[in-house]
């Protein structure tokens, strides 16, 4: 039996210079909850899931493109990227987020 605590989640995930760092907090058959950590600058390019994805940002600011249409968020915001649908992720400042994806 796994012990049963409390986190605080944007400390779980530290940032890097120049990188995207991530920390797996449930990672499933059904769906993964995935904390991310992104330096100014960095991102994720285009592209597409086959299961609809929650972002929740926890710290900075960040660009998502779903579609070709950009959706500034900043903490506290957050936003669901339809399956199938192609989307990017561009830090316009260090940021981090929880990105929820369920797969059934």
């Amino acid at each position: 039996m796994s012990e049963t605590k409390t986190d605080t989640l944007v400390d779980l995930v530290n940032y890097q210079e120049q990188s995207v760092v991530s920390k797996a907090l449930i990672q499933k058959k059904t769906g993964t909850v995935t904390l991310f950590a992104f330096d100014k600058g960095q991102g994720l390019s285009e592209h597409k899931a086959p299961f609809d994805a929650m972002v929740c940002v926890l710290d900075g600011e960040v660009e998502i493109t779903v579609s070709n249409k950009p959706f500034h968020l900043k903490q506290g915001e957050m936003i669901i990227m339809p399956a199938n649908i192609p989307h990017a992720v561009e830090a316009t400042q260090r940021f981090k987020m929880l990105l929820t994806m369920i797969k059934s």
